[in-house]
């Protein structure tokens, strides 16, 4: 048996102080003869060589992915510029179904007969509204404010102050325009206008 000295683990020279013993293949037994770890095979470093990193050639597959990347490139950046301008309208959305839901699982006292007849005044001012489409617009719509008025008073009035002047700033100016339309000028104004 030949006996090996040195550290079986560099890394841990307390902790595994070992003898190793290796077979002489001549059959002699030599105990005496110690043999380095640089003659056992396992414990040698290979020798450094200089490596350098050669490319490989790009392949049939890799050019074809990179055509069809390349031609897909425009759609993909153009989906994604529309998806981050479309979630945050889409989250929104879910949200407020989610407390729509969430309002209507636990609704307030009289809510449902409330909402009933908010609606039914709605359907009823589309049956009067027979004939023109301006009386279809405006009989549901001013029907549904006025009852939904009568049944959330405070809403109506906050509503009212907040949008008031932008209401009758809009009703000046299409009354105003609707004049201008149906008052054509005589062609003794269009030559002589006034200062």
């Amino acid at each position: 048996m030949l006996k090996v000295t040195g550290r079986v683990m560099p890394g841990a020279p307390s902790l595994l102080p070992i003898t190793v013993f290796a077979a002489a293949g001549d059959g002699k037994e030599e105990p005496t003869a110690r043999v380095s770890l640089d003659e056992l095979s396992l414990y040698t470093a290979p020798r450094q060589r200089e490596s350098r990193y050669a490319a490989p050639e790009a392949g049939q597959l890799e050019r074809s992915v990179a055509t069809v990347r390349s031609l897909a490139e425009p759609y993909t950046s153009w989906f994604r510029v529309t998806y981050d301008k479309i979630k945050p309208k889409v989250q929104s959305v879910v949200q407020s179904g989610t407390d729509t839901y969430d309002y209507l699982k636990n609704p307030p006292k009289d809510f449902y007969p409330r909402a009933g007849v908010i609606g039914f005044t709605g359907v009823l001012g589309l049956v009067l509204a027979r004939g023109s489409r301006m009386k279809k617009l405006v009989y549901p719509t001013v029907l549904l404010a006025v009852s939904s008025s009568l049944y959330y008073p405070e809403q109506a009035a906050a509503a009212v102050k907040s949008g008031g002047a932008s209401v009758y700033e809009c009703a000046v100016q299409g009354c105003a325009a609707l004049e201008r339309m149906l008052k054509p000028q005589s062609s003794s104004d269009k030559a002589d206008p006034k200062p």
